[in-house]
């Protein structure tokens, strides 16, 4: 097996990988690629305008294989079978006659949800696949169907024993518990992957009577069918919502019927929920003319896109849809190429002129790769010499001019620039860590659930104080369009990037995306049910894990020795153990790569230990210093309000933050009143916030707290923490600081920063 993250007896004369790795090592080798055989199913992923030109590319470099193209949903194959003819000079031989092993039954239903699967239930036409557009949906119906009784007590006890010590997690978990024992599923993507295992275990067992979930079942999810309810024939596809077409019902639709246990499969398309009402509002009427003449029928929702019967009708006689090609040219693409033996420009031309695209005289294809080079070229990339001097080196004209690594383009496209970015860090900052984390996190691709969920915390907040200093609505409303989710590090890594892709063009195209996700987890003291509850994103729990299982195998894979301190090696640990407590299958596949034993001796189900934030304790408890990310994030917030009541002159309420300051509120009057004979205001902005404007003194002797203007005993009465913020004036000029100390024993016992004393004065002084 070969991926992106790893190759397992890549030797083997049988390797399975996906499209992309077949469709990269084809670029490079052409014809002379070790291949005899090609087995490509789920073949209608070719019209994918993501991932298309990976299924495309082997058939066009690979002239000397044999392949077989599968799918349930080819369409029309007339334009495929003259193609391969014409490369391969081989007999194409189509399989299209094949026989169901179960039959397909189609019906159109105007029935309430609930009486429809009472119906197909009590008619032993379970398991029942109930068909979602969006994961939310699939959540609410089957909630919904809770107040149903699908199943017997019966089977409610052997689900009850199938389940044995299975541990549900908080939130989702708990709904999913009580939804499972009830005889009702749920499967979407967004779930923890052993969540969804354990409803695919139980719908195997036919102890499941219905699963509500989205459209992945259309993919080929481990769930066992007898029947499959469409709720709509319209989907929103990231534009705009539409009809299904022909390939997306029935790919969904055979997924009805299953061999060795039904004799039929039976799929049933609900009607919209306006023709519902108005179809049992009639049956209420039971026929008598009076009572039909006073219903007033509902009408379809103004300004949404409907499906009637006979869009059902034309979905069922219909064959799916043409494949339609999806071809780019890419850095990549153009760079494998060049990596190949011969001449590179013949390749590629021959390569371009010859996809399946529908191009004309100005082939755009040719263009783009004539953009692509120059780009090269220009980054000192690939070069073009004279003729002769080709003829002296026996090496085409234009070359790379050095080899490219074996892996590339396989991995994280960023990872290269993440090494980089690194470098720009200081080690001796007090957040290097975090700062290594928010590079991480940047490269990866984030899970927008909980993004958007950032975003409208951030913007909440924003509201708040937008209504507290008294600005109208249209004022609030243009500042949230620049306001978005944090994102540490921006500032220095998309300036950072620009400059990378100056001599590294092949990430030109690949968009940064700052985030803080992990990092905010570390400066918080948060388990993952903690990040979850506080954005309320349980639905997402399997996206979000996944993330967290990206960043984790990057910070293993990515960082450089010097980027492995002690501090960051606790982070890896703690992400790692966290993974592991709320679902370990993900770092077990990833591990299972490299040592296939280790699969063999674990549990894809299982969980280790409980949940613990960062710097938690044998029992999950934080001492709250223990934590020092967080504990010094929670000091540099009030830091900040310590320094808008010095710049809005409140004396008193900072005198009041102290449990034993010797300055009065007069007293800090008078020592802040020469800052502000010089300057206008202090400044608490994001420049303010930076780490080069504080510095942290961990258990200072007594010459340190006479430096900073204390008497120097401070520390007889338990460990404090010394802390420096300087002032930002408006010439930037940081002559003044506000120095604090914090008691460490006292900030455990109240779960805050316990401010003992504080100073405010010139730097030196």
């Amino acid at each position: 097996m070969i991926t992106g993250d790893a190759a397992v007896n890549p030797a083997a004369p049988i390797i399975c990988c996906t499209a992309e790795i077949l469709a990269m090592q084809a670029l490079r080798e052409g014809e002379e690629l070790d291949v005899h055989s090609v087995v490509m199913d789920e073949f209608h992923f070719y019209a994918d305008p993501q991932r298309g030109w990976a299924w495309q590319v082997p058939l066009l470099e690979l002239p000397h294989a044999q392949f077989i193209l599968m799918s349930a949903t080819l369409g029309d194959t007339a334009f495929f079978e003259r193609d391969l003819t014409d490369r391969t000079g081989r007999e194409v031989i189509t399989v299209t006659s094949a026989a169901r092993p179960v039959p397909l039954s189609f019906s159109y239903s105007i029935e309430p949800i609930h009486e429809l699967l009472d119906e197909l239930v009590s008619t032993h036409r379970a398991p029942v696949y109930v068909v979602h557009f969006a994961q939310r949906d699939a959540v609410e119906r089957a909630s919904a169907l809770l107040s149903v009784s699908l199943i017997s007590k019966e089977r409610q006890a052997e689900i009850a024993a199938a389940l044995g010590d299975f541990r549900f997690g908080k939130g989702f978990g708990q709904t999913l518990s009580k939804l499972v024992r009830k005889g009702i599923g749920i499967h979407h993507a967004g779930m923890l992957p052993r969540y969804r295992r354990l409803v695919e275990r139980l719908a195997q067992a036919g102890l499941l009577a219905v699963v509500c979930g989205t459209d992945t079942l259309g993919v080929g999810i481990n769930v066992p069918i007898r029947t499959v309810v469409f709720t709509k024939l319209t989907k929103f596809d990231g534009q705009r919502e539409r009809h299904l077409t022909a390939r997306e019902f029935h790919q969904i639709a055979g997924r009805a019927g299953r061999a060795g246990f039904d004799t039929m499969g039976d799929t049933v398309v609900q009607a919209p929920p306006h023709v519902i009402e108005n179809a049992a509002a009639l049956k209420k009427a039971e026929g008598d003319p009076k009572k039909t003449k006073k219903i007033t029928r509902k009408k379809a929702p103004v300004g949404v896109v409907n499906w009637t019967e006979s869009t059902f009708e034309r979905l069922v006689a219909a064959s799916p849809e043409p494949l339609t090609s999806h071809f780019e040219v890419t850095h990549s693409l153009v760079l494998s190429v060049l990596a190949r033996p011969g001449d590179p420009v013949r390749h590629l031309y021959e390569l371009l002129t010859g996809t399946h695209e529908q191009v004309g005289e100005s082939n755009h294809l040719l263009r783009e790769a004539v953009h692509v080079i120059r780009s090269l070229r220009q980054a000192g990339v690939v070069e073009h010499v004279s003729s002769a001097q080709a003829k002296a080196d026996g090496k085409p004209r234009l070359r790379l001019v050095a080899d490219l690594p074996e892996d590339f383009a396989l991995n994280q496209p960023l990872s290269p620039f993440a090494l980089a970015a690194i470098e720009l860090l200081d080690p001796d900052s007090e957040t290097f860590t975090l700062d290594i984390v928010s590079v991480v996190e940047a490269i990866s691709e984030g899970p927008m659930p909980l993004l958007y969920a950032q975003r409208n915390a951030v913007r909440g907040e924003a509201i708040a104080a937008m209504k507290a200093e008294g600005l109208d609505y249209d004022e609030r409303m243009a500042a949230l369009e620049d306001i978005t989710w944090p994102e540490p590090l921006r500032d220095l890594l998309e300036p950072a990037l620009a400059i990378y892709a100056k001599t590294n063009p092949w990430v030109l195209g690949r968009e940064l995306q700052p985030k803080s996700i992990v990092r905010e987890m570390i400066e918080n003291a948060m388990t993952f049910s903690d990040l979850v509850s506080r954005y309320d994103v349980a639905r997402s729990e399997g996206v979000i894990l996944r993330y967290l299982t990206d960043v984790y195998r990057s910070l293993r894979q990515v960082l450089p020795e010097a980027a492995r301190t002690e501090a960051m090696t606790e982070v890896i640990a703690w992400l790692a153990a966290l993974i592991r407590a709320v679902d370990s299958s993900l770092l077990d596949e990833w591990e299972s790569l490299n040592d296939p034993e280790h699969a063999l001796a674990t549990d894809p189900d299982a969980t280790n230990g409980a949940e613990r934030a960062f710097g938690a304790d044998a029992d999950g408890n934080v001492a709250y210093s223990a934590n020092p990310h967080a504990f010094r994030a929670a000091i540099r917030g009030e830091l900040m309000q310590m320094l808008q009541l010095l710049d809005r002159e409140h004396y008193d309420r900072l005198a009041d933050m102290f449990t034993h300051g010797s300055l009065s509120a007069d007293d800090w009057a008078d020592a802040i009143d020469p800052y502000f004979v010089e300057y206008a205001w202090i400044g608490t902005g994001p420049q303010a916030r930076s780490a080069s404007y504080l510095t942290f003194a961990p258990d200072p002797d007594d010459a340190d707290l006479m430096s900073l203007g204390f008497t120097g005993d401070e520390a007889d009465s338990g460990p404090i923490l010394a802390v420096v913020q300087v002032l930002q004036d408006p010439e930037d000029e940081r002559g003044w600081s506000l120095r604090v100390l914090v008691d460490i024993a006292a900030s455990d016992a109240a779960s805050r920063p316990v401010f003992r004393d504080g100073r405010v004065a010139q730097v030196g002084s």
